[in-house]
């Protein structure tokens, strides 16, 4: 991380209430647990292409017969 960024949050926790130094805190806190989720798109490309033509062609039927819809009763 930058040394200017470090510096500017510092800036600004510096003149906030400390119960909002807290939340910050928590946040930064949270954000470090944060587990990256998922797979690297670059391990997905031995899949491109493993779809037969066909298969494709009848999905976007379904997803343009059935998702394109709006339920206004539904919420």
């Amino acid at each position: 991380m930058s040394v200017s960024i470090i510096n500017e949050v510092i800036k600004r926790l510096e003149i906030m209430p400390q119960h909002l130094q807290q939340r910050v805190l928590e946040f930064t806190q949270a954000l470090v647990k944060a587990e990256v989720r998922g797979t690297p798109g670059q391990q997905l490309l031995r899949f491109a292409g493993s779809i037969p033509p066909d298969d494709l062609q009848v999905m976007r039927e379904a997803i343009k017969q059935d998702c394109e819809r709006v339920d206004v009763d539904e919420w």
